[in-house]
């Protein structure tokens, strides 16, 4: 009589290939029975503790990675804020003859603006913030609202002029400097 292997080959349900491979894994399992080596309990140990290991590292890797997606969000919201702010309190109309030059991106940029924009953004009245390649003109209040979320939009604020003080013995004191004096 055939063994079964045999009935199976001849059947074809079953390949010579597969036959060598399944005598294969049995003489391999008899030789570990007759060593006398216990893989299985050893294996199952060993599984059971990278199991452990691996909730662990997932655990520390989940966490971190929410940590940083709060500081991805937290930034986010802040630069939304901080663009929310300088498009409700821009100026607008200030266009003139007036040139002011400011650096941008370390590029040196032109803003052509009226006369009395000009001095009030001289004098510290005004600031000039940058975002986005965008230059938005704001008064200086606002500026130091951005200032305490980010320092770096801030691309020009003046420190604010005090009225000069007068010397009484100068004796050009009564003359005064004209305002339309470019220099």
């Amino acid at each position: 009589m055939a063994s079964l292997q045999e009935q199976l080959l001849k059947a074809g349900l079953t390949t010579k290939q597969k036959a060598r491979q399944a005598n294969t894994d049995q003489r391999k399992k008899n030789k570990q029975k007759r060593s006398g080596v216990a893989h299985d309990a050893s294996l199952q140990e060993q599984v059971k503790q990278d199991l452990v290991l691996s909730k662990a590292d997932k655990a520390a890797k989940d966490s971190a990675l929410n940590e940083a997606k709060k500081i991805e969000l937290a930034n986010k919201e802040q630069q939304l804020r901080i663009k929310q702010i300088l498009e409700h309190h821009h100026l607008k109309g200030v266009n003139g003859d007036t040139e002011y030059n400011y650096t941008f991106d370390n590029k040196v940029k032109k803003l052509a603006l009226d006369a009395s924009t000009h001095k009030a953004l001289v004098n510290g009245r005004l600031a000039l913030c940058g975002l986005n390649e965008t230059t938005f003109i704001v008064t200086s209040e606002t500026a130091a609202k951005i200032a305490e979320l980010n320092k770096d939009i801030i691309l020009v604020q003046n420190d604010k002029i005090e009225s000069p003080e007068i010397d009484e013995e100068d004796p050009y004191a009564d003359y005064q400097i004209p305002d339309d004096l470019m220099w």
